[in-house]
């Protein structure tokens, strides 16, 4: 029997956290789908219908972590470190929360345009949040699936670098193209939100990199 196999045997086998994480990985990955819908849209009708939907994904997420806390508190075994499982549950959270506000202030701001660039880094939170997912339906035995929890790690800081070069090229053109500076604070705080929503998807890689190190 190998060193991983007979790690296996020590890990808890309290499963009543693992749904949670996945309904909330899924919770994210629908939010954005919307976000993607959203920044594809002229029409401030559809970007307002949407910024409803998110905002419902946001308070069914809130439901999920809420939850997730309720039972950490209930749970006497749990599966991983309790602030690990803080940590993500929160972590996840607060992507969500990221895009709900990015959907408002677009609502709010009423933006001349919504620039290529918002499409783009939109797209990445969206391959980001794929990876999320994969990544923590793998959780039901990380030991097993380290690899591939590991893989999608990676794949999540690469495109965090990929969504900071877009970020600093579209604050360099919005500068040097935008003479309206109602628009450019607009653009400017939309951009700014985008780039930290990639940089909250990748706190919850970290997390998980931090739960794989622990249990290895």
């Amino acid at each position: 029997m190998n060193i991983d196999s007979l790690l296996k045997f020590f890990v808890p086998k309290d499963h009543s956290f693992f749904p949670l994480f996945e309904k909330s990985a899924l919770n994210l990955l629908k939010a954005t789908e919307l976000l993607k819908e959203l920044m594809a849209s002229s029409d401030p009708g559809d970007h307002e219908r949407l910024y409803k939907e998110i905002r419902d994904v946001e308070h069914i997420g809130d439901e999920i972590t809420n939850k997730t806390y309720e039972q950490l508190n209930k749970s006497f075994i749990t599966p991983f470190d309790r602030e690990d499982i803080h940590e993500l549950t929160g972590n996840i959270d607060d992507v969500v929360d990221s895009i709900n506000g990015i959907s408002r202030r677009i609502c709010l701001y009423k933006p001349r345009i919504l620039r290529p660039v918002y499409r783009e880094i939109a797209d990445l939170i969206y391959e980001a949040s794929r990876e999320i997912e994969a990544a923590v339906h793998c959780l039901k035995d990380p030991i097993a699936n380290k690899e591939k929890i590991s893989e999608a790690c990676t794949k999540v800081t690469e495109i965090e670098h990929r969504a900071d070069e877009l970020y600093f090229m579209g604050v360099s053109d919005l500068f040097d193209k935008e003479e309206d500076p109602k628009e450019l604070l607009k653009s400017n705080k939309i951009l700014e939100n985008l780039e930290r929503c990639v940089d909250e998807a990748e706190d919850v890689t970290d997390t998980l990199k931090a739960i794989l190190i622990k249990m290895a």
